[in-house]
């Protein structure tokens, strides 16, 4: 729930997805998830103008926007690991589902993941990206820089960017709440020749970090956030 612009990071990501036509949402809910569940409840008033009469306990609705989603809000624990919560939606999800964590933003044409998954015939299909360094980089020849990269991207290596594309048939690899789903379900995926890999090139960036809200925060305010893929 922490915001971008006014707006949870929760938000943004659902109106990424809601730009390739992905409308319904199961929400794994857990430590202060009730937050979650009130802001969703209250949503229409959130993004709607209002007049509010005290004396006569009316509410008056002069704008009525919201957005077409179907959100789906489940209390999976606040203990509960990333494979457990999963594990504890599934009889929310019965075909092809997308799988992401809440604290990244990326300009991830989704639906064609979604199609390379398809005809990749596997399991799972994870996005890998190459973040942007946080510290310049040199290249040095006898004590001379020969090169100076401001924050260049990458060391060479692709890392996951927690956008993934699912059969539901992955959580059968989910025993119990105490599973992290980076650990055994992706390792067994992988050495099954089950994990397929979608390299995304362009913008992709987590909020982990004061510095990468602050990041996140200046990029919003200008006049092309590089996530901003709606209308």
């Amino acid at each position: 729930m922490i915001e971008i612009g006014g707006k949870p990071i929760l938000w943004h990501i659902m109106k990424i997805y809601g730009a390739h036509n992905i409308t319904e949402f199961v929400i794994c809910c857990g430590y202060k998830g009730y937050l979650i569940k009130e802001y969703f409840a209250n949503y229409f008033l959130h993004m709607s103008d209002v007049t509010i009469d005290l004396s006569q306990n009316s509410m008056e609705v002069h704008q009525r926007y919201a957005d077409p989603w179907k959100v789906t809000l489940v209390d999976t624990g606040a203990e509960t690991q990333t494979g457990g919560r999963l594990r504890r939606v599934r009889d929310h999800l019965d075909d092809t589902f997308c799988l992401t964590y809440g604290d990244g933003v990326t300009d991830l044409n989704i639906s064609d993941v979604v199609d390379f998954h398809r005809k990749q015939n596997v399991q799972a299909t994870i996005t890998a990206v190459q973040p942007t360094g946080r510290f310049g980089a040199l290249e040095i020849e006898q004590d001379r820089a020969t090169e100076f990269l401001e924050k260049p991207r990458g060391d060479g290596r692709w890392v996951s960017g927690g956008f993934f594309v699912c059969e539901p048939s992955i959580i059968d690899r989910i025993s119990g709440d105490d599973v992290v789903l980076e650990g055994a379900p992706m390792e067994t995926l992988a050495a099954d020749n089950q994990l397929a890999v979608w390299k995304h090139r362009g913008f992709w960036a987590s909020m982990d970090t004061l510095r990468d809200k602050e990041s996140l925060e200046r990029q919003w305010a200008s006049e092309r956030p590089p996530w901003k893929i709606w209308a």
